[in-house]
């Protein structure tokens, strides 16, 4: 008797289970990367006004307390000082000649010893092989290296990085143009 009754409670706890719809536990799609401003479109400047470090760098300020090099002898290009809203309080953007930008802290500013720099002037930029920095109507700084389409923003409320456009970033053989067709 006892077995019986034992079987009819784990059937009826099976059959309670198998009613109780299920709830999905995907992941969400992560958020689309922030889209870089177009500093191309910016008017371009002599950079000969900005040059510093013995004429290996073009210098300029960015936000309040920022200094943000073009690196005439290796191609790099970055932003050092306080970057507001850097991740774990980041005070160093910068990337190579190819590659994504990255962020990490330093002791002191990297970009010190450019000395006394100027702003650029609002909706102006200053390029240097395929990197182009410019600095918007508001004093947001971006950087972007146009080949790869990659580069970051320092902005008085904000500083991010971008990846690859998708126009290049084509993960497992996509085609951004026609998705239903192979890369």
């Amino acid at each position: 008797m006892l077995s019986r009754f034992l079987i009819g409670l784990v059937s009826a706890a099976g059959a309670a289970a198998i009613g109780v719809p299920g709830v999905a536990a995907a992941d969400p799609d992560p958020a689309p990367a922030p889209v870089l401003p177009n500093v191309n479109a910016y008017a371009p400047l002599s950079p000969v006004a900005y040059t510093a470090m013995g004429g290996n760098w073009y210098a300029f300020a960015g936000p309040p307390g920022v200094v943000c090099v073009l690196d005439k002898g290796n191609g790099s290009y970055g932003c050092s000082g306080a970057l507001p809203g850097a991740p774990d309080g980041a005070n160093l953007v910068s990337a190579g000649p190819s590659g994504q930008p990255g962020f990490s802290s330093t002791g002191a500013s990297i970009y010190a010893a450019a000395g006394d720099v100027k702003p650029l002037p609002p909706n102006t930029r200053l390029s240097f092989r395929d990197v182009s920095c410019g600095v918007d109507g508001g004093g947001t700084v971006t950087c972007v290296n146009n080949r790869e389409q990659v580069g970051f923003v320092v902005g008085p409320g904000a500083t991010f990085t971008s990846g690859p456009s998708p126009m290049l970033d084509r993960p497992k053989n996509s085609n951004p143009l026609f998705p239903s067709f192979p890369g």
